[in-house]
């Protein structure tokens, strides 16, 4: 457990503080900064993370990878790659997903307007 608590915090990494009890996600501010939001207690149990590939492992077993390096064995069958996974942080496993299609909301997470969240309107 020593390692977990030492280990690099990234984008919509939980943190948590025992001693006072308070739950934070870390998200990007409109610099590009990282940005510490307060959350409840529920939220702290999952992480969403963006699903960078699918493959078919060893034995037919359909297996995901998302943009901080989890990789999830037996997804849904729907999900496909720039789909938004919902990951229960103590099981590991995808609890929902959010499909890549316009009308969604999305987080912008790179280059000069990194930070802004917004309506995804088409896809090209």
């Amino acid at each position: 457990k020593q390692w977990y608590q030492r280990r690099v915090r990234g984008f919509m990494d939980v943190v948590s503080i025992d001693k006072t009890g308070e739950h934070f996600r870390m998200l990007f501010d409109v610099k590009g900064r990282f940005l510490l939001h307060r959350i409840k207690k529920e939220e702290a149990a999952y992480k969403l993370c963006n699903v960078k590939s699918v493959r078919t492992a060893a034995k037919g077993v359909t297996v995901i990878t998302t943009h901080d390096g989890r990789t999830i064995r037996y997804p849904d069958t729907l999900i496909k790659m720039h789909d938004t996974v919902k990951v229960d942080i103590a099981t590991n496993k995808a609890a929902d997903y959010i499909k890549f299609e316009p009308g969604n909301l999305a987080y912008i997470t790179g280059g000069e307007i990194c930070g802004r969240i917004g309506i995804f309107t088409d896809k090209e």
